[in-house]
C-alpha cells in the first residue's frame, strides 16, 4: 500500500463525498478513511452512500481493522475515526470543536502514522475543523488538498484552510482523483523527523476510551482564562492549535467563539421566557388575592416584567444575534 488518504467534510459534505467516490479509480493504491460531521444519534448510512457512489468498496469503520488499499473506511456517529499504525481505530475520545467524529483527530493520527505517505483532503463545510489537521499532515511531509471554495456547497471550510496556508492543491472535486493518480507512482523518502510531543499527546487523548484515564493537558500550554463549553472546565492554550480542557475537549478559536454565540443565544431565550412567565404568574397571583396591597404588588411586578421584555425584544431586534457559519 502506497499510503493513506484521509478525507474530512462538514456541511455539504455528502454531495462532495459522492462526487469524490465516483471519480476514484478502482485500482487506487491507497486506503481511504472518511470523516463527516454528523449528529451522534444519526443512523449510520454514510458508508452505503459512498459505496454506491463509486467503484471502491466502502464500509463503516470497525476498530482494529487492518487497512487495505482500494478500500474506504467511513466514520460512524459519535466515534472518532483514527489511524493506529496500519489499523483502524474507532474511539470515544473527547470531542473536538464539539464534534465526534472530528476531522482534526483523523488527520492528526494520519500525520503521525504515515508521515509523507499521508494525503489529507478537506471538502465542503463550515468553520475550521480539519485546518489544524491539514497543518499536521503538511508538517510531517504529507500532501494536502482542499476542494476549491467555488466548487463547494459550503466554501467556508476550504477557504479557511487556504487562508491558513496549509493547502498544497486546491481543485474541484473531480480533479482530486487525478492528483492521487499522479502521486501513486511517487517514491517516498521517509526521513527521520523530530518528535512532536504536543501532537502525540493530542493523538493519545483522541485514542483514549470515553472517560478514560486523566491526561496532563497542562503540559500542552498555559491556562487561557477561558472555560470549555462542553464541561465548563478551564482551557489550556495549545500554542497555535487552540485550546484543550482538563478532560481533553479541544477547541479552535473560531469554534470556541461559535460556541459562545450559541451560549449567548440560549441565555437570551431563557431571559425572554423567564420574563414572560414572571408577567403571567404575577397577574395570576393578583387575580387570586383580590383587590388590595398584594394585588397591587403583583400587578406592578407584571408590568415591570412586561417593560423589561419589551426593552429586551426591541434591543435584540435592532442589533440581531451574531451569525454563525
Amino acid at each position: 500500500m502506497v499510503g493513506v488518504v484521509v478525507v474530512g467534510a462538514s456541511a455539504g459534505g455528502v454531495e462532495a463525498l459522492m462526487r469524490l467516490a465516483s471519480a476514484l479509480p478502482a485500482d487506487l493504491p491507497y486506503a481511504v478513511l472518511v470523516v463527516l460531521h454528523m449528529p451522534s444519534e444519526a443512523p449510520s448510512v454514510l458508508a452505503r452512500i459512498v459505496d454506491r457512489a463509486g467503484p471502491l468498496p466502502a464500509v463503516p469503520a470497525e476498530h482494529g481493522t487492518h487497512l487495505q488499499a482500494g478500500h474506504v473506511y467511513v466514520s460512524t456517529p459519535d466515534h472518532h475515526l483514527l489511524l493506529d499504525d496500519h489499523h483502524v481505530a474507532v474511539t470515544k475520545g473527547p470531542t473536538e470543536n464539539g464534534h465526534r467524529p472530528a476531522i482534526n483527530a483523523l488527520f492528526r493520527s494520519a500525520a503521525l502514522a504515515f508521515g509523507p505517505r499521508a494525503v489529507g483532503v478537506l471538502l465542503s463545510g463550515v468553520l475550521d475543523d480539519g485546518v489544524l489537521g491539514l497543518r499536521a499532515i503538511k508538517a510531517r511531509g504529507g500532501t494536502t488538498i482542499c476542494q476549491s471554495p467555488d466548487d463547494a456547497l459550503f466554501p467556508t471550510l476550504p477557504r479557511n484552510a487556504l487562508d491558513a496556508g496549509v493547502v498544497d492543491h486546491s481543485v474541484p472535486v473531480p480533479e482530486i482523483s487525478g492528483i492521487l493518480k499522479q502521486m501513486s507512482g511517487r517514491e517516498f523518502e521517509v526521513a527521520s523527523m523530530p518528535r512532536d510531543t504536543a501532537m502525540e499527546l493530542e493523538n493519545r487523548i483522541a485514542m483514549a476510551p470515553q472517560f478514560g484515564a486523566p491526561i496532563d493537558t497542562e503540559a500542552l500550554g498555559p491556562p487561557s482564562g477561558y472555560t470549555c463549553p462542553d464541561c465548563n472546565g478551564s482551557l489550556q492554550s495549545v500554542e497555535d492549535r487552540g485550546f484543550r480542557c482538563q478532560v481533553g475537549h479541544a477547541w479552535t478559536a473560531d469554534a470556541l467563539l461559535d460556541a459562545r454565540d450559541t451560549e449567548i443565544e440560549g441565555a437570551l431565550w431563557v431571559a425572554v421566557r423567564s420574563l414572560q412567565e414572571k408577567a403571567k404568574l404575577s397577574r395570576t397571583l393578583a387575580d387570586k388575592v383580590g383587590p388590595g396591597m398584594m394585588a397591587t404588588r403583583y400587578t406592578a411586578a407584571a408590568e415591570e416584567a412586561d417593560r423589561a421584555l419589551t426593552v429586551l425584544r426591541d434591543r435584540l431586534s435592532s442589533i440581531g444575534l451574531p451569525g454563525r457559519e
